[in-house]
């Protein structure tokens, strides 16, 4: 009898003493970075943003360059007004702060995903960035 208590209580404890592991939290992390031929580029975190690009987002010469650099300037400032009023938006969606110039030459190739970025966070989350507020 007393054996088996000691058995008993031996389960109890290894069984309680299990590693508690954090939930892996999906992180969508937006970067500028110059590229070997000195060119920007944009890396995205979220495996469904290639996707999108592949399969959803229009060509890039759909549009105009000017086209995308007029609709970026206004998708960036409604998410850095966003990102600096944490109380009214989700800090956590907002987290990072865009630093784009309006004025600086990145080429097509990074208009064209950014501008696909907000466009991505339209479809996947709906939230309009140009529209509403």
């Amino acid at each position: 009898m007393k054996n088996l208590l000691y058995i008993i209580i031996c389960c109890q404890l290894f069984s309680n003493c299990t590693t508690k592991i954090p939930p892996v939290k999906e992180e969508n992390t937006l970067s500028f970075e110059k590229n070997d031929e000195d060119e920007y580029d944009i890396i995205v975190l979220d495996p469904q943003y290639e996707t999108y690009l592949v399969s959803i987002a229009r060509p890039m010469n759909f549009y105009s360059e000017s086209y995308y650099k007029n609709r970026n300037q206004i998708y960036v400032n409604e998410w850095n007004l966003r990102h600096s009023q944490p109380f009214n938006y989700d800090p956590d969606f907002y987290a990072l702060r865009i630093d784009y110039e309006s004025n600086k030459d990145y080429g097509i190739n990074l208009e064209y995903k950014l501008y696909n970025f907000f466009e991505f966070i339209k479809w996947k989350y709906k939230v309009d960035l140009y529209f509403g507020r």
